[in-house]
């Protein structure tokens, strides 16, 4: 929301009351309070008949500052309220000197003025992050009288700006006007299914919005060089993030707002759906799985959309019994053959459902305030709300839910969520804007706790649409309604890129697109870069996504890519257990790895997977795709083609190929299983070394499906000598020296092979020496 005419003025009719000069402070246990006068006080007079603005500051973490601005506090909090740690928690230290009072939480400090004009500097180690402008903040009155908290935090020369959620905008949100207004509106708008008040700089901070309605941002949109955010009220809750590096940044963030759940191994499997409005059965699905089966195309999970229930009562749970006769039979065939199974749910219940009487009596749907239940016809026919603000509600939808779970489901796409209502009452009196955005929290929060109740932490997700800042401890999440086109794929990925800067670290997305049935073409691309995604769907809205549909070939490239994944997932996992560890996702974008590389700034058409892989797809029919890599020596995982880096490049790509790029000193762990992505990653790994370098040092852990690391080898290379050094574990291991043909090893047996210098060592070798010949 803009409140000025230009630079110089505000709007007509508005009013604004900026802080001018500090008029008193306290220190109240851990918390500094400033008290902000909006006018200069040159008599006693000047302090009657204006505001007086209150400025808390506060830290519940270390490199944390949490910031309250009030005008009147006295309003009532009806909540929703973000799930946060409290403050007094940050190292905090609290002074003055003759100019200036000060506030820190470790690093990071804010030093605010005692005499006008009202500045107030952020700084970590000495470095300016950003300030307060004063003479452009304060408090708001729009024509209506309607007021507004505004923040404008000011932007340095080149400083970035990322985040906000799953945008389908550029990456870099420079220019952008973003309201955090959870919204079913596709890929292809500035509308977004997953709002996150929460922006990230190239300069090394964090901004963090407390509070779940709508939060306007304009970020150098209105003054270019500052991010502006307002909320309606007299109250702005807001916490500065900082850290040694981005990724440090949203570690720290995640910490604050939650960590992700690991997602269990399985899941990293090939999805394979219905998709939506085609015709389903029992025969339909069973041709589908034996026609992976006999193309050999390893697959994972089956999805059942939203067909599995009988049209008009979505949700009441009950398979429609005209096309899935018995089901529990069908779910243990199905079992039988390793496969997971998921089905479709969302939180609205239509008026023909079974549960509508029964939710509308216990009084467990969204009311109006005449105590009417809320309903409408979009989507489903006379729909309600299940209201996730009422203990019991919530139990109620779970107990629908675990009768799925008992007949051999394993996990739920949670879609929608977003179309919630400004006339709804709720069990709780929670205020309705807050709960438009909040509302999808509860109902995934409710869906992930059972799944965690029933199945065990560790084996639980949900395929999720919609979402929250927090909304990343119940992975996953999808990116939506896109389309069949390059142009579609691309915004795809940038929605993701934007997502993982705010975040959240799993995601996946419907390949070839939902919308319009793809070319051959563009679905064997798009494989290419769903199966090196966190997680994979095959899934569609009016046909089915089968490879075999598309033509003979696809079969091969579904086959190459799923194969591959399975191969990766010791390397995957491992950062996956990462990102459940430290908030660091899994998929990242080019500046979370190299964020001093000017060319990384802007770049939305590749990313990483972990910390070594370089992915970028193909987004175009003749093949040719343009991608940058930072200074280095690179290799090519696929072909083993090597390149030097601080450069541009531009290739022809086969169906069966794409720059998936090994930055020089790397080692990837690569499994003996090319079927599954759970099974023992331990037992047969091949360790791909890259490029070692004179006096590198490196550990490589291997996990267990489990999440936990089973054993480690430490990589060490001095003049022409590499050392591995096993810790834990007793299985057989590989090391494949890359590009290297030329060497000779002690402690296992060795050969030249087409790719590389190849070790094999028994299970009870513990350390292997491998010297170099020429290079």
């Amino acid at each position: 929301m803009k409140f000025r005419d230009g630079y110089w003025s505000i709007k007509e009719n508005f009013k604004a009351f900026h802080p001018a000069e500090p008029a008193d402070s306290e220190i109240s246990g851990q918390t500094l309070t400033v008290y902000a006068a909006v006018k200069r006080a040159a008599h006693r007079g000047d302090t009657l008949n204006a505001p007086l603005l209150t400025l808390e500051f506060s830290s519940p973490l270390p490199d944390i500052i949490h910031v309250r601005i009030y005008h009147h506090k006295g309003g009532a909090a009806a909540g929703p309220v973000f799930e946060l740690p409290p403050d007094g928690h940050g190292e905090i230290s609290i002074g003055e000197t003759e100019k200036a009072f000060i506030f820190s939480s470790a690093s990071l400090s804010i030093k605010i003025n005692k005499s006008a004009p009202f500045e107030a500097v952020f700084t970590r180690k000495g470095k300016k992050l950003t300030e307060m402008a004063g003479k452009l903040s304060g408090y708001f009155l729009d024509p209506g009288n309607r007021a507004y908290m505004v923040q404008y935090l000011g932007l340095s020369v080149g400083e970035a700006v990322y985040g906000l959620g799953e945008r389908f905008t550029a990456l870099v949100k420079n220019g952008q006007s973003v309201d955090i207004w959870n919204e079913d509106g596709g890929t292809s708008s500035e509308q977004a299914y997953k709002n996150v008040p929460f922006y990230m700089s190239s300069r090394g901070y964090g901004v963090f919005v407390n509070n779940p309605g709508r939060v306007s941002f304009e970020a150098a949109s209105e003054v270019v060089t500052a991010v502006q955010f307002s909320v309606p009220g007299e109250v702005l809750d807001y916490y500065l993030i900082a850290g040694d590096s981005l990724q440090e940044v949203l570690g720290n963030y995640t910490q604050l707002t939650g960590r992700p759940a690991l997602p269990p191994a399985w899941s990293f499997g090939l999805w394979l759906s219905t998709s939506f409005t085609t015709n389903y059965d029992e025969k339909t699905v069973t041709q589908f799985i034996d026609g992976m089966a006999e193309r050999n195309i390893p697959l994972g999970v089956f999805h059942f959309d939203c067909f599995w229930m009988k049209e008009y009562q979505w949700v009441d749970f009950e398979w429609d019994k005209r096309q899935f006769p018995d089901p529990a039979a069908m779910l243990k065939r199905l079992k039988a053959r390793g496969l997971k199974i998921c089905v479709w749910i969302n939180p609205y219940i239509a008026q023909k459902s079974r549960l509508f009487d029964e939710g509308m009596e216990k009084g467990y749907l969204v009311k109006r305030a005449d105590g009417s239940v809320w309903q409408w016809d979009r989507w489903q026919a006379g729909m309600a709300l299940v209201d996730f603000t009422n203990p019991a509600a919530a139990a109620w939808f779970r107990g629908k839910l675990k009768t799925l779970l008992d007949m051999g489901v394993d996990t739920f796409k949670t879609d929608f969520g977003e179309r919630i209502p400004l006339e709804g009452v709720y069990y709780n009196g929670a205020d309705p804007e807050g709960m438009h955005n909040y509302y999808t929290h509860l109902y995934n929060k409710t869906v992930f706790g059972l799944l965690e109740e029933v199945r065990g932490k560790g084996d639980a997700l949900v395929f999720a649409r919609s979402a929250t800042a927090g909304g990343q401890r119940f992975p996953l999440h999808w990116g939506g309604d896109c389309s069949a086109s390059y142009e579609s794929m691309a915004e795809t990925l940038r929605g993701g890129l934007s997502l993982t800067l705010s975040g959240f670290s799993f995601w996946s997305h419907d390949i070839s697109g939902f919308e319009q049935t793809a070319t051959a073409d563009l679905f064997k691309r798009w494989v290419a870069f769903g199966l090196l995604s966190s997680h994979s769907r095959l899934h569609g809205n009016e046909s089915y996504r089968v490879p075999w549909n598309f033509d003979e070939e696809s079969n091969g490239v579904l086959r190459f890519f799923v194969c591959l994944k399975c191969s990766l997932m010791p390397y995957l996992y491992r950062w996956s257990i990462h990102s459940a560890r430290e908030g660091v996702p899994l998929m990242r974008a080019m500046v979370l790895e190299y964020p001093d590389d000017p060319a990384c700034t802007y770049l939305d058409r590749q990313y990483f997977l972990g910390d070594s892989l370089l992915a970028a797809p193909v987004f175009s029919d003749d093949g040719k795709v343009s991608y940058y890599l930072p200074e280095g020596r690179w290799t090519n995982f696929l072909n083993g083609e090597v390149s030097q880096g601080g450069r541009w490049k531009t290739e022809a790509h086969s169906y069966l190929s794409l720059p998936l790029m090994v930055k020089s000193g790397s080692v990837i762990p690569v499994g003996a299983d090319n079927q599954k992505t759970d099974y023992d990653y331990e037992d047969g790994i091949t360790f791909h070394v890259f490029d070692l370098a004179d006096g590198d040092s490196l550990k490589v852990p291997v996990p267990d499906i489990k999440g936990n690391y089973v054993t480690e080898v430490n990589f060490t290379r001095r003049d022409n000598v590499i050392q591995a050094e096993k810790t834990g574990g007793r299985k057989p291991w590989k090391i494949l020296l890359r590009g290297i043909h030329q060497a000779s090893a002690e402690g296992a047996a060795a050969a030249d092979s087409e790719t590389g210098f190849l070790i094999q060592a028994a299970g009870d070798a513990l350390r292997v020496k491998v010297t170099l010949g020429d290079i």
